[in-house]
């Protein structure tokens, strides 16, 4: 059990603030994370590492010289939101770009990859690792599709060497993609792990056995064997970390013995030393092993073992000095460590670029329509709620009733500010994710940011940029969301919308109402499909009879958008 917390849905941000507490020389706490105390220094990567709490020293123990600059921390188990991604980044950002590192899993690609698309639309660079390193969690000819779990240490501490060594943007994710496909992990648990205030675990084992290839948050696992001995379980975990080879030969490796929550230095220690013998007897030779708690899931009974390649420059990297909370490596730290940080960035502070006064006349009509969103939605929800339940968790009209209200809410206060139509929509984008939660949130704050993106502050929004915005801002959901024509979500509607406007001529208008067109009918039509995305997709039959409600809000609000034009 979690024996030690206040409130159970504080925790999270509780912990963070002891974390820093615990190291004021070394973290600042930002809003969603922990950054560096000192800056990044001008001109350099910066690495930032996260994903949900419940896995310390994974993330916010290892931001410091040499490894991260910066980590946001979600709920337990739940990726951070993009609100809290982009607030880490913009505080550890310093010119040089960002890669965005995190555990392969959907919620954190969405959150991760909405943030990015903010960042972008300002100019920054930003590249995104999503390391996938367990051999239990997809084909072995689909390593990039796998799940992340302490294979987390070795990638990321290869970037974050790498950037302290010298390394440019381009360079730092080359080794970190090298890295990860370089590394195999693979998992076991013998019991489950309980969540603050929870009366039992997430999930058990049943007693006497242990379950192999189980999540770091309670995923099922591939088999269940009895009990078995240290030497035994070291066996199961060499054989089936080294039954693939990674791309990179080699027959030196780095190795992470990594207790996930309940199971003791000691007892590592002796599975350790089978462990170290079988890999011996296997070829290969050890380089600097780490045995201990990495990448924990809060108290889970259980340990994995990773296994990385190495050739020179990544062990040069494994091996390079660093200076954490919970990682360091002997040695002086090179390289440019940064000078004492200015002010942080705290979201709802955004800056106000200096607009044209064409530009904020196309503002106010931004402006305008998105209340006319919010009236519509308003009329919307219970419908919408309605069609969410047949087959999901009905609360996708709350959830866009949500995010058009704080959107609007933003749109208005930066435009009475002199804000031009760039910044409003991508200032609207963030609050509306921020806000509405969810992948809806996340897709359709992605999808103002994104439009926003093709407009000026400094001129009125032509029609060519309005067609090339909302063209841009379908291919951020398609890319985030990564749905395809039916699988009954919101593309079904909003592909058909982007295929019309991509070969429209004429006015925007015009453009504009035959695409909506195209999305109604497209809606309409998801009722005849099953769900395979999302909650849905697990009751998918009995979706069956009624529209995607994501496809019909989609196609609601670009009709919305064509009437408003042709007035």
């Amino acid at each position: 059990m979690t024996y030690l917390f206040d409130d159970p849905k504080s925790f999270p941000a509780d912990a963070v603030e002891g974390l820093v507490a615990a190291h004021p020389e070394e973290l600042l706490q930002a809003h969603g994370g922990v950054v560096r105390k000192d800056a990044t220094p001008q001109g350099q990567p910066a690495l930032v590492v996260g994903g949900g709490s419940g896995h310390y020293p994974a993330f916010a123990g290892w931001v410091g010289p040499g490894f991260a600059h910066g980590a946001p921390c979600g709920n337990i188990f739940s990726s951070p939101s993009s609100d809290q991604v982009y607030s880490v980044a913009k505080n550890a950002e310093n010119g040089g770009g960002v890669i965005l590192g995190f555990g392969h899993y959907a919620g954190d690609v969405l959150h991760f990859g909405v943030a990015a698309e903010k960042l972008r639309a300002e100019g920054i660079d930003v590249r995104i690792v999503a390391v996938s390193d367990d051999v239990a969690s997809g084909a072995k000819g689909n390593h990039r599709d796998r799940r992340g779990i302490a294979g987390d240490l070795t990638v990321f501490k290869i970037a974050g060497a790498a950037i302290q060594g010298g390394a440019d943007l381009e360079e730092a994710e080359r080794l970190a993609w090298k890295a990860n496909d370089a590394t195999r992990s693979l998992g076991v648990a013998f019991d489950g792990c309980t969540l603050p205030g929870a009366e039992d675990a997430l999930f058990h084992v049943p007693e006497g056995t242990m379950a192999i290839g189980l999540g770091i948050h309670g995923e099922p696992g591939i088999d269940e064997t009895p009990m078995p001995s240290a030497a035994e379980l070291a066996k199961v975990l060499v054989d089936g970390v080294l039954k693939e080879t990674p791309e990179l030969e080699s027959d030196r490796v780095a190795v992470v013995l990594n207790g996930l929550g309940t199971v003791k230095y000691e007892e590592m220690f002796v599975v350790w030393k089978h462990v170290s013998k079988l890999l011996a007897d296997a070829g290969l030779t050890l380089v600097r092993p780490e045995v201990g708690e990495h990448v924990t899931s809060l108290d889970m009974a259980g340990l994995s073992l990773t296994v990385m390649r190495l050739d020179e420059e990544l062990e040069q990297h494994w091996l390079a000095p660093a200076d954490t909370p919970a990682f360091r490596r002997g040695g002086t730290v090179g390289g440019d460590l940064g000078e004492e940080r200015g002010e942080l960035y705290t979201p709802g502070e955004d800056p106000i670029p200096e607009a044209s006064e064409e530009s904020r006349g196309s503002a106010e009509r931004i402006t305008a329509i998105l209340g006319e969103v919010e009236a519509l939605l308003g009329e919307l929800e219970p419908e919408l709620g309605r069609m969410d339940a047949v087959a999901g968790d009905g609360d996708h009209g709350q959830g866009m009733v949500l995010g058009i209200r704080a959107a609007r809410a933003t749109a208005q206060r930066v435009t009475e500010a002199g804000a031009g139509a760039r910044t409003v929509l991508v200032q609207a984008g963030a609050s509306w994710s921020a806000e509405a939660g969810g992948t809806s949130g996340a897709l359709w704050g992605a999808a103002l940011t994104s439009l926003g993106s093709a407009f000026a502050d400094d001129a009125s929004v032509s029609d060519e940029q309005l067609l090339t915005g909302l063209v841009q801002a379908v291919e951020a959901v398609e890319r985030l969301g990564r749905a395809k024509p039916g699988d009954k979500t919101m593309v079904d509607a909003a592909v058909p919308f982007r295929e019309t406007l991509a070969d429209a001529s004429g006015s925007a208008a015009d453009a504009v109402v035959a695409a909506a067109a195209k999305a109604t009918a497209a809606a309409e039509a998801t009722a005849d499909i099953a769900a395979t995305m999302g909650r849905a997709r697990n009751h998918g039959d009995k979706s069956v009879g009624t529209p995607d409600p994501g496809a019909i809000s989609f196609s609601k609000i670009v009709t919305l958008l064509g009437e408003q034009l042709s007035s």
